[in-house]
């Protein structure tokens, strides 16, 4: 009797922690939509902050130190709450796409509808270049066939929500559409043309002989609030490790806006030069920057006159063929594979650039 009822006792529901989930989903709510409000209104005072540092500063603003100064007092407030303000919803976003949930939507999954499928889920699932490896391993072991691997893990760091995001806030939804549409167009095409190879002998032995462990995952449902807990500890986690490179990708692109002159960037990455293109490929591979970073020299490019086809192709190859993801896949891929990997995506990226440059006239 006595161990049934202190069963019974410990079973019991207690009264208080509802009361606190309560409390805590009024003050997440009230919270979010404070947040959001604030947000907004600063955002739409950027531009006269960044005038009135300028001035504070006493810079003309005609000159080349003060057009370079007021591009970066405006585009670093702007990129950082943009950056925040996505990185949170796709946070949130991202809690409903485990890797594992990914792993099995994908498992199975044939060439070409496959492909599809892991070039959209790399638009929204958690992928940079410290989880490529595990995530590598995981999908092929799970059965995930090696071309449809490749077309996610082509999409997930060069068409990922940041950089949709920023091209949104920054350049327009027009260039946003067109980056999101060819991005996935190479990751598709790529991821196919891997596949069709058949190069799984060129894995690393240890991949192939690794399988799945079976674990079953936790069917506990997910409260929004843990859903906007997630998106909160995205921003600190993410913003955190990137603010910096932001900085310094919007100071070059202040340097880029105020001293460099239109018409020498125009003659270098303009579409009249035929070899600004694979130049500008050649030139982004053995940088190391994220979407965010990159994107505010996009932005001073196009602004000072060079082809967008040049530019694009520009922020490509940052994104999805920088030289230290190569050496971190360097661990489960073989020389050869990475080779085969950076030219079928070089060419890709290489074709939109031309397509951009021969079509689009600004």
């Amino acid at each position: 009797m006595t161990c049934q009822c202190k069963c019974k006792c410990q079973n019991q529901p207690v009264v208080e922690p509802p009361q606190t989930n309560k409390r805590e989903k009024v003050l997440w709510t009230l919270g979010s939509v404070m947040t959001v409000a604030l947000w907004g209104a600063l955002y739409s005072q950027l531009a006269s902050f960044s005038e009135w540092v300028v001035s504070l500063l006493s810079l003309d603003p005609a000159s080349h130190f003060g057009e370079a100064a007021t591009f970066f007092f405006y585009d670093t407030p702007k990129v950082l709450m943009l950056l925040t303000l996505v990185v949170f919803v796709m946070g949130v976003i991202r809690s409903f796409f485990s890797p594992e949930r990914t792993r099995k939507l994908l498992a199975g999954k044939h060439e070409g509808l496959g492909n599809i499928a892991a070039a959209t889920l790399g638009i929204v699932t958690p992928f940079c270049s410290c989880s490529a490896v595990p995530l590598f391993i995981g999908f092929v072991s799970a059965g995930v066939p090696l071309g449809v691997t490749f077309s996610f893990l082509i999409a997930a760091p060069m068409v990922n929500e940041i950089a949709l995001g920023l091209l949104f806030g920054l350049v327009g939804w027009k260039i946003a559409v067109i980056y999101l549409i060819f991005g996935l167009g190479v990751a598709i095409v790529a991821g196919w043309v891997i596949g069709r190879l058949h190069l799984e002998g060129w894995l690393e032995d240890w991949v192939r002989n690794v399988r799945t462990d079976g674990a079953i995952p936790s069917s506990r449902q997910t409260t929004m609030i843990e859903r906007m807990k997630e998106g909160a500890l995205a921003v600190r986690d993410i913003v955190g490790r990137v603010w910096l490179w932001v900085i310094a990708g919007i100071a070059v692109g202040a340097f880029i806006h105020g001293y460099a002159p239109a018409e020498l960037l125009s003659s270098i990455m303009g579409s009249g030069a035929w070899w600004s293109v694979p130049a500008s490929v050649v030139l982004g591979i053995p940088m190391y920057a994220n979407a965010a970073g990159i994107i505010p020299v996009v932005e001073a490019l196009l602004g000072k006159g060079a082809a967008l086809g040049t530019v694009l192709s520009f922020m490509m190859a940052v994104t999805a063929l920088s030289l230290p993801e190569a050496i971190i896949l360097r661990k489960v891929l073989s020389l050869r594979l990475i080779v085969v990997y950076f030219g079928i995506v070089a060419c890709g990226i290489l074709s939109v650039g031309y397509v951009f440059n021969a079509f689009y006239m600004q």
